[in-house]
């Protein structure tokens, strides 16, 4: 069937944290939110009627991951990817972020370090910090409009030798996060192989956010950090969920993949008695998204990729001093407004105030962030067109003022 992605939803009233906070996060019910992860799209009409028929059962009590939910991951890991996995490999969680917050625990002790790469999706910083570990930051460099890992800081992060390091502290664990939030990078076959053989030469476990690796721009493939050798599969915990892909984040349901029974022994025992199960719903959706979701898929990603050719325009031809770093993959994109000479602060309340946009602060994202912003794109167009327009007013505001 033919989905309409132009059609505008009105979301106001219906408990959605995007549109029914906007008054209290940004200060005016006027103010256009484009900061979170969450797509102003229906879900595929057959997400939609599996849950319905679910919903006519009428008894919701707990709920546990039949073969059949367990089969539609396999299936969707085989069929896009190639990868093989095994039914006992896939732990489920309510959500990746708790996922990452057992992993941490799990796999580090208080006072080991874990490896980051900012600017970096800001909820990694307490599902280490909270479980008394240590940030340490391969910082990505951003070089002729393109964020590249450096590799040779990577190597050092694992040596304990390093100055200022806190007393017998080491980096444990790397949490990747791939495709990158914010900056959409997609990284290739070939720079996963690198960082892989850093992080198993130095005995540490790779866990690997891979929630946006449906949501991928022409020319963008994804690769699955486990698939790569089968060491890499018994160092790694791979975090997949279809809410991203799907629209489905209010149902909290995700896909852990840990081959090491070691290792997800571990993860279970961290996580047991203070995560609870995945709910019904989520894994009703589950199920519909990746049996029956991909007509709906790539009808989306066509259409995001019409968004971002458009913003992309818009920017380069309208609103020059603010550069959009083109993201190969997630349907969030990183602003780089240093050129408007604005302190972070104070970028923040033009967007906000003169704007009236509601972004994410790039300093939210480590302190590489400072002077960007992150707007999301998965809207109708003619949303995102009134973001454009109001943020390119306030940008020849400050032209003025100067």
């Amino acid at each position: 069937m033919k989905y309409d992605f132009d059609h505008v939803t009105d979301r106001r009233n219906t408990d959605s944290l995007k549109w029914g906070k906007i008054e209290y996060m940004f200060g005016g019910e006027d103010v256009l939110p484009m900061w979170v992860a969450d797509m102003d799209f229906p879900v595929a009409r057959p997400i939609a009627e599996a849950l319905r028929k679910r919903m006519e059962h009428e008894i919701y009590g707990y709920a546990f991951p039949d073969s059949s939910v367990i089969e539609a991951v396999i299936d969707r890991m085989q069929r896009e990817y190639g990868w093989k996995i095994e039914p006992e490999w896939v732990v489920f969680t309510p959500g990746v972020i708790p996922a990452l917050h057992a992993a941490v625990k799990a796999f580090a002790y208080p006072g080991d370090e874990a490896i980051v790469q900012e600017p970096v999706y800001y909820p990694f910083f307490p599902a280490i910090r909270n479980n008394g570990c240590h940030v340490a930051n391969n910082q990505l460099k951003l070089i002729n409009g393109r964020y590249e890992i450096d590799f040779d800081d990577l190597k050092g992060k694992f040596n304990p030798k390093v100055a200022m390091r806190p007393p017998r502290s080491r980096a444990r664990m790397m949490i990747l996060c791939s495709p990158h939030n914010p900056v959409g990078r997609v990284w290739t076959r070939e720079e996963l192989t690198r960082i892989g053989e850093i992080v198993l030469s130095n005995d540490a476990i790779m866990v690997s956010d891979e929630i946006h690796c449906e949501l991928l721009f022409k020319g963008s493939k994804h690769t699955p950090f486990a698939s790569i050798s089968k060491e890499f599969e018994q160092r790694s915990v791979i975090c997949m969920a279809p809410s991203k892909t799907f629209n489905l984040a209010g149902l909290h349901a995700s896909s852990i993949i840990i081959p090491s029974a070691r290792l997800r022994d571990r993860f279970n025992e961290a996580k047991d008695g203070i995560m609870p199960s995945v709910n019904i719903f989520g894994l009703t959706a589950l199920e519909a998204a990746y049996r029956y979701g991909d007509e709906w898929l790539t009808q989306l990603l066509n259409y995001l990729q019409g968004n971002l050719e458009f913003l992309m325009q818009y920017f380069k031809e309208r609103i020059p001093k603010i550069k959009a770093v083109s993201p190969e993959g997630t349907y969030l994109v990183w602003l780089d407004c240093r050129e408007l000479g604005l302190a972070p602060m104070n970028l923040r309340a033009t967007m906000r105030e003169k704007a009236r946009v509601g972004l994410d602060d790039g300093f939210l994202f480590g302190s590489s962030g400072d002077g960007f912003q992150r707007i999301s794109i998965a809207c109708p167009r003619s949303i995102l067109e009134e973001a454009l327009k109001r943020i390119e007013k306030a940008a020849n505001d400050i032209e003025v003022r100067k």
